[in-house]
């Protein structure tokens, strides 16, 4: 089977330093941080104080009104985000397509909070208080299923969890349905919202957050005295579609996906392996056509962790070798936080840009 090419025709994102593409980027080139003090609860008796918030995100302003209702907040982020990435495409949905080549692949978690306010209500009130929209609200694979309904796509639609890595699997995953040829174009993002009681307890009594009280220094990635990732939340949504299909459209082309790379450690279920193979960079990039010298950037994870940055350096110097020294290498974490499922495919949508 010939390889197809993909290309992106269309981006959207909703961030703690910008809620559209444009505020984005002016918010990246100026250096702006999204971490603050951290107000969606009573931190007080919490050792994390600092988290990067949206707090101005309005979800009327994008969708009905009675799907705000019926929707978490992460679906909201990523229908805002769709709609965007579709605006900017120039798809026009579902009318000028055909509504079964147009596929979805949105990487999310769960709705805790949602989860942890309704398991309340069943303690306090009985089974029968519970909300009837307690399980379409919550599921991971709502926000998928939101988007596809509000733009009346029948391809593929699916829902994608590797935990940190889910928003570039989702990519990828998109990627792969239009190479095997059950989609001519792919709806394609992640979306998250983990800044809650318990995410921020669980993740904080193990060490990975960092416990910095000032904001400005709490998300240091590759820095000598990083403490531990900040959470942050948000949604990015890119359009993935054939060269082909996007040249018959006579719309413009912001990048190409050339290729992809997926590996798994096999080492632990939370840290990486020490001896580092790089597989997946190795991959990605064979699978491009392409060898390490044509690589000009790269946008790193870059959690502020101590482990993984360790780890992913050591991972750079042994594919670029000595251009590991002087090739531009950036982390979008030290503004905007870890977005955990959401984190690949906005840095992602960043590395477009920055070409």
């Amino acid at each position: 089977m010939s390889k197809r090419r993909v290309v992106i025709t269309g981006m959207g994102v909703v961030t703690p330093i910008g809620l559209n593409v444009d505020e984005f980027w002016a918010g990246l080139t100026a250096g702006k941080s999204g971490a603050g003090l951290i107000t969606q609860f009573d931190a007080t008796n919490f050792p994390v104080k600092v988290a990067a918030e949206i707090t101005d995100f309005q979800p009327s302003e994008y969708i009905d009104s009675k799907i705000v209702d019926r929707t978490s907040r992460f679906t909201q982020f990523a229908l805002a985000a769709a709609k965007m990435a579709v605006e900017s495409a120039g798809l026009n949905l579902p009318t000028a397509e055909q509504p079964d080549r147009i596929g979805i692949s949105v990487a999310t978690s769960i709705d805790i909070q949602g989860i942890t306010s309704e398991h309340e209500v069943l303690k306090s009130r009985g089974p029968k208080r519970v909300s009837p929209l307690f399980i379409t609200k919550i599921s991971p694979h709502m926000a998928s299923v939101q988007i596809g309904l509000l733009f009346g796509a029948k391809g593929p639609n699916s829902s994608v969890n590797s935990a940190c890595a889910s928003g570039a699997d989702a990519l990828a995953t998109s990627y792969d349905q239009i190479q095997l040829g059950y989609a001519d174009v792919m709806i394609a993002g992640g979306t998250d919202e983990a800044i809650a009681e318990l995410p921020i307890a669980g993740m904080g009594i193990v060490g990975a957050l960092s416990r910095e009280t000032n904001p400005a220094r709490a998300s240091r990635p590759f820095d000598l005295n990083r403490n531990g990732f900040v959470y942050g939340e948000g949604s990015g949504i890119v359009i993935l579609e054939t060269l082909e299909h996007a040249k018959n459209r006579g719309v413009k082309i912001m990048a190409e996906l050339a290729g992809i790379g997926r590996s798994f450690d096999a080492y632990n279920e939370a840290a990486p392996d020490p001896k580092v193979e790089a597989i997946a960079i190795r991959n990605a990039i064979k699978d491009a056509g392409l060898t390490p010298q044509d690589i000009d950037y790269i946008n790193a994870h870059g959690t502020s962790t101590k482990l993984n940055d360790a780890s992913e350096t050591e991972a750079i110097k042994i594919v670029f070798g000595k251009q590991a020294y002087s090739i531009p290498i950036s982390s979008n974490k030290s503004m905007i936080g870890h977005i955990i499922t959401a984190a690949g495919v906005i840095e992602a949508i960043a590395s477009i840009l920055t070409i």
